[in-house]
């Protein structure tokens, strides 16, 4: 195993590839929890991005696709393997009313950029935290609008195939949905489908939806959004509520009580505080309405225990 990391990081160097040894994860997330990679790769355009995935496949290591970190809870061990990071993969281009985007920019750059080109469709993304990549990945979506109504194709990466095109129906979004959810593919670059509008208009919209999203979530805390995905004909931060719930504290890790659906980092919390609330909130939920909850957010690296999933 060791012979076969020192060749991959070998490998790595020899093509130009930047990589940090036993970067901490908790850096790189929305949630601010996590131990370290033990190989932190950052491609520097996708040429880099795909090199470094056909390595991490001929070297047959462990590795995960990281975008703006904002879905995800890292364990306190940190993760043992190769995280290849999207961040600088942030290129954006228009033609007509078509966005042309590589998948590791902020949805919030994007979104800037798409209204500073008075293109409407995008605006209730425009607070969402995280990537374009991971926004496809889980058909983001907020305030009536999912990535799914704007996506019109993407270019995907597979080991198998090499570069690929997918159509949007070929994405089979859903809610919280994609097959790249089931397949083992890489979102490269997007394109969108949008439609002029007024520059003000659009800027008042997201400022609209900027001063709901503050109001009524907590944005100054860390989290990774909404902790648990929403239950047939209910929702989750409802029955957190009623559960009596808001306030309710783990170690570091606090359900809000601003709403009750977000747990967050109050307080130093650590990715064990965070699952051991989790596990309490489905607990008290379950028992209550006989709901079972399940998580929002993917887990990453080793955990001794974990909430219910829905598998």
């Amino acid at each position: 195993m060791a012979d076969k990391t020192k060749l991959f990081k070998s490998k790595l160097q020899k093509s130009k590839i930047s990589f940090k040894e036993n970067e901490p994860l908790a850096k790189h997330t929305s949630f601010e929890v996590g131990g370290p990679a033990s190989i932190f790769i950052e491609p520097e355009n996708k040429t880099d991005l795909i090199k470094s995935l056909e390595l991490v496949d001929e070297f047959d290591i462990r590795y995960f696709v990281l975008g703006g970190g904002s879905n995800i809870i890292v364990s306190d061990k940190g993760y043992n393997g190769a995280i290849i990071a999207m961040s600088k993969l942030n290129k954006i281009s228009f033609q007509d009313n078509k966005v042309i985007a590589e998948t590791g920019v902020s949805l919030k750059d994007l979104c800037d950029e798409i209204a500073d080109n008075s293109l409407t469709g995008m605006e209730f993304a425009c607070g969402i935290p995280g990537s374009l990549g991971g926004a496809i990945f889980m058909n983001a979506g907020a305030y009536g609008g999912e990535m799914k109504q704007v996506i019109k194709k993407t270019k995907l990466f597979s080991n198998n195939k090499g570069v690929i095109e997918y159509t949007r129906d070929k994405l089979k979004l859903d809610y919280r949905y994609s097959i790249l959810q089931e397949n083992n593919l890489v979102a490269l670059e997007a394109v969108l489908e949008l439609s002029p509008a007024p520059k003000s208009r659009i800027r008042n919209k997201m400022e609209e939806l900027y001063e709901k999203r503050w109001a009524k979530q907590p944005m100054d805390y860390p989290s990774a959004g909404s902790a648990f995905k929403r239950p047939p004909d209910n929702y989750a931060g409802l029955l957190i509520e009623k559960a009596g719930l808001k306030g309710r504290k783990t170690g570091g890790a606090m359900v809000s009580k601003k709403h009750a659906g977000f747990i967050i980092n109050a307080n130093n919390a650590k990715a064990t505080d965070i699952i051991e609330l989790m596990i309490t909130v489905q607990d008290e939920v379950k028992n209550k309405f006989n709901v079972q909850l399940y998580p929002e957010p993917r887990f990453l690296g080793q955990f001794d225990k974990l909430p219910a999933l829905d598998n």
